[in-house]
């Protein structure tokens, strides 16, 4: 469903992606683990068109977003085409990046309306059943600034939700929050992965990848050091690598 194959990606002399490789599949949870800078949020970034490559492909659904040809240019699809094919992704912010001025519902509706042409009283429909989904069906005419910040990274989860992504992507969705906040926006994502929903969570939380991802993929300096299924990543037979990042045992 998604490959990226030699990303590159450097800001001014600094290569920050060294010529990652990635595959997710349809209905896969992919997490990506590793230490800040190693280039987790940048590849996520890249994949949903946020930053552009300076080499490699990216394919999304079957359609190239960027390729690199023989003679080392890096070409984009037309904009018309690539506007379609980033409609694919959906993305969840570290820092919710909601509307402050806007409430919870027209958070959600207004994307719709201007990006999908839905009309207003079927993008209202569409998010209160998200509303509820997420457990905030009684904080539809709240403004961002009176919920926790668990409150509003479930509304930025039910706002992506709202696109219709094929693809659902989390760049540390639980980073700027204490462990009880954590744990609700776990739970939504929790019940997402239930549901089969193909998605890359960019995470530090270590029991979630275990438990809930179907790949872990680590990344170091750049580079995807380890890609495989989540048991055998952060099993008790952990490499070295590992080891060294996430410990010998449980969390």
């Amino acid at each position: 469903m998604l490959r990226a194959i030699d990303i590159r990606k450097s800001f001014g002399k600094t290569e920050v992606l060294k010529g990652v490789t990635v595959r997710v599949s349809r209905g896969e949870v992919v997490a990506i683990i590793g230490r800040s800078g190693s280039g987790k949020s940048t590849l996520l970034r890249c994949l949903n068109h946020l930053e552009t490559i300076d080499s490699g492909t990216i394919l999304i659904g079957g359609q190239a977003m960027a390729e690199t040809g023989a003679d080392g240019r890096t070409v984009y699809r037309r904009d018309r085409d690539l506007r379609g094919i980033c409609l694919k992704m959906g993305l969840v912010f570290q820092d919710y990046n909601l509307f402050p001025h806007y409430s919870v519902l027209k958070n959600l509706t207004m994307p719709q309306c201007m990006v999908l042409r839905r009309s207003p009283q079927e993008a209202e429909q569409k998010a209160l059943l998200l509303l509820q989904k997420v457990g905030l069906s009684d904080k539809a005419s709240e403004y961002p600034c009176n919920l926790s910040g668990g409150q509003c990274q479930r509304v930025a989860i039910a706002r992506a939700l709202a696109m219709d992504p094929e693809i659902l992507c989390f760049d540390e969705p639980t980073s700027a929050l204490d462990p009880q906040l954590t744990q609700e926006v776990l739970a939504v994502i929790r019940q997402l992965a239930s549901e089969k929903r193909t998605m890359i969570v960019v995470t530090h939380e270590m029991n979630f990848a275990r438990d809930v991802a179907d790949r872990v993929i680590y990344m170091e300096d750049g580079l995807v050091v380890e890609d495989g299924p989540a048991a055998k990543v952060l099993g008790d037979h952990r490499s070295e690598a590992i080891k060294r990042f996430a410990g010998d045992g449980g969390y």
